[in-house]
């Protein structure tokens, strides 16, 4: 019986469910890189493709059910500090970011159910989408958006440096005879999530300040950057598949985080 109390279950869920949704969207721009499929590769992308699968929508109700128990972990991550962040400038940012974390998925699982719902992912109205659009191209706004831009900058810079430190291994018990190969796994997984979210707030300052649009941006965004850079099929292929090792990565946190119950 999984008791509520214990964060253990919850994380182990919701790392899993993470892992499956990267997976799917490493997976979807490779394919789209090789000019095998056309499909949008963000994490709404993904979903899609996986609600066309056998059994997608059984798929997705498991893939709800372990991001509401990411959502939950994330909460008590950043509220009772489990990972002993502290309450200095560094450590309440960490914790203001997994709170955010947090939020923004659980938009993401108000999509999914929406879709289980009702068999679409279009808005359910398009004078509210109209005046939604007004109100977030407004000046009052631009601000917000700016602000949004360079947390989505910090977060990919933090993505980078633990990475490249490995940062991430005072939080996972690897397996002695597994942690030669999971550890560079782990290392290109992340990198390649950092340079991701880099790339999507640089886009949103750049559509905020030069293009007047604050539209919501994300990988797919990222990808249309990346494939007009030189060599940017190629550059696709690299991210697509660390986006399918930062997949693999989150499963691994499922396995072997340590998490306190």
């Amino acid at each position: 019986m999984v008791k509520l109390s214990s964060p253990k279950p919850w994380a182990k869920m919701g790392y899993a469910a993470r892992g499956l949704i990267y997976l799917t969207i490493g997976l979807l721009a490779f394919f789209s890189a090789m000019g095998w499929q056309g499909e949008q590769t963000g994490s709404k992308g993904a979903i899609l493709n996986l609600k066309t699968q056998p059994f997608g929508e059984l798929l997705l109700v498991v893939l709800v059910v372990g991001l509401f128990g990411y959502i939950i972990w994330r909460f008590i991550q950043g509220i009772t500090d489990t990972d002993n962040h502290g309450y200095s400038v560094k450590g309440l940012a960490i914790r203001s970011g997994l709170i955010i974390s947090a939020v923004s998925h659980s938009v993401l699982v108000y999509w999914v159910i929406k879709l289980l719902l009702y068999q679409t992912d279009d808005d359910s109205g398009k004078s509210a989408s109209a005046t939604a659009s007004e109100y977030l191209n407004s000046d009052s706004v631009t601000v917000l958006f700016a602000l949004i831009g360079v947390a989505v900058v910090v977060v990919g810079i933090a993505h980078l440096i633990k990475g490249f430190r490995s940062g991430f291994k005072k939080y996972i018990n690897f397996p002695a005879d597994k942690k030669q190969w999971l550890v560079p796994i782990c290392k290109f997984g992340l990198i390649s999530r950092g340079v991701v979210w880099c790339i999507i707030g640089w886009i949103i300052l750049r559509s905020t300040f030069f293009a007047g649009s604050s539209d919501q941006k994300g990988v797919n965004e990222a990808f249309e950057w990346l494939s007009s850079a030189p060599y940017g099929s190629w550059l696709i292929i690299i991210v697509s598949i660390g986006l399918f090792a930062f997949g693999v990565y989150s499963f691994i946190e499922s396995l072997y985080r340590r998490i306190e119950s």
